[in-house]
C-alpha cells in the first residue's frame, strides 16, 4: 500500500511513500457485537524522514458474568488497544521504517501491557512499475501479565508484492503472512496468502477486489462457504482533500463484516 497513511499498521516504510501529510479514522463492524478502529498521521519532518504515530483499538461487547454455582454476577467487557508511533525515510528506492507500540489488554479484572516493535523495508523496482515489502510485526513482549505467566505475541513476518500493469486502470497484488509459523511441512506456511486487485475506475474512483485462501480454508463448516473469504471495496476522492474508503468482507455462513475509512490530505 502506497501513499496511504494506514500502511503504519501493516508496513511502517510505506510511510515514507506519502506524498502529502495525511490523516485518517476508520471504524470496522465485525461479527456480534464485536467492533474496532484505527486513526493514523503521517508527515514529513524537514530531511529527517517521515514521522507517524497511530491507535488501534477493538472491543469485544459485553459478557454475561457467573460464578461457579451459576449465580450471575453481572456483566464484564474486553478490549485491547495498541499505540504506535513509527518513523520511516527513503534512499533511492528502498524504503524502510519502524514502529514502537505500547499495547493494553483488559478482560474483566485480567489487565495487561506489552511493548512491542515493527519493522518493514519496501523496494520500488521503476522500470517493471512493482513494489515489493516485507515487515516483521509484534517483536516484542509483556511488561505485565493477566496472571503470573507472561505470554508470546502474535510476531507476524509478512511479505507481498503490487504490480501495475502496463497501459492499464488495474494493479494486482499478492501477499503472505504469519510465515514465522512452525508447520510440519515447509510449504504449508505458504497457504496464507492475499490477492487482491484495484481497478482505477476514475480519477476519483478505485474498485477493489480481495481473496484471503486461510480465512477461507477456516470458515468451511459444510459442503458450500459461498463468497467467504472474498472481499469487495470502493475508494473515492472528494475535492482532492478527502478520501473514503468502504470494504466488505463475506465469513460465509456466519454473516459478513464491514470497514469504512475517511482519509484527510492536510497540506
Amino acid at each position: 500500500m502506497e501513499n496511504d497513511v494506514n500502511v503504519i499498521f501493516y508496513n511502517p516504510a510505506g510511510i515514507a511513500t506519502l506524498k502529502d501529510k495525511q490523516a485518517s479514522v476508520g471504524f470496522y463492524k465485525y461479527l456480534l457485537d464485536i467492533n474496532s478502529g484505527n486513526a493514523a498521521y503521517v508527515q514529513k519532518y524537514k530531511d529527517i524522514g517521515y514521522i507517524g504515530a497511530g491507535i488501534q483499538y477493538i472491543n469485544y461487547g459485553s459478557f454475561d458474568k457467573y460464578d461457579i454455582n451459576s449465580n450471575n454476577l453481572g456483566s464484564f467487557g474486553a478490549s485491547d488497544i495498541a499505540l504506535s508511533l513509527g518513523y520511516g525515510n527513503v534512499y533511492d528506492n528502498l524504503y524502510y521504517g519502524g514502529n514502537l507500540k505500547l499495547i493494553y489488554s483488559s478482560y474483566d479484572t485480567y489487565k495487561s501491557t506489552a511493548v512491542a516493535v515493527d519493522l518493514g523495508a519496501m523496494y520500488k523496482i521503476q522500470k517493471a512499475m512493482m513494489t515489493v515489502g516485507v515487515s516483521l510485526l509484534n517483536v516484542g513482549g509483556q511488561i505485565s501479565a493477566y496472571q503470573d505467566y507472561k505470554e508470546k505475541l502474535p510476531m507476524d513476518l509478512r511479505f507481498g508484492m503490487t504490480k501495475k500493469l502496463e497501459n492499464s486502470p488495474l494493479s494486482l497484488s499478492v501477499g503472505f503472512y504469519s510465515l514465522n509459523e512452525s508447520y510440519d511441512k515447509f510449504f504449508d506456511r505458504f497457504k496464507n496468502v492475499t490477492a487482491g486487485a484495484e481497478f482505477e475506475i476514475s480519477d476519483n474512483i478505485n474498485f477493489r477486489m480481495g481473496y484471503d485462501n486461510q480465512l477461507r480454508q477456516e470458515l468451511k463448516t459444510g459442503s458450500s462457504i459461498g463468497i467467504g473469504g472474498f472481499s469487495a471495496g470502493l475508494g473515492v476522492k472528494l475535492k482532492e482533500k478527502y478520501q473514503i474508503d468502504y470494504g466488505f468482507n463475506s465469513m460465509g455462513k456466519l454473516g459478513s463484516t464491514h470497514r469504512i475509512n475517511v482519509g484527510f490530505l492536510l497540506n
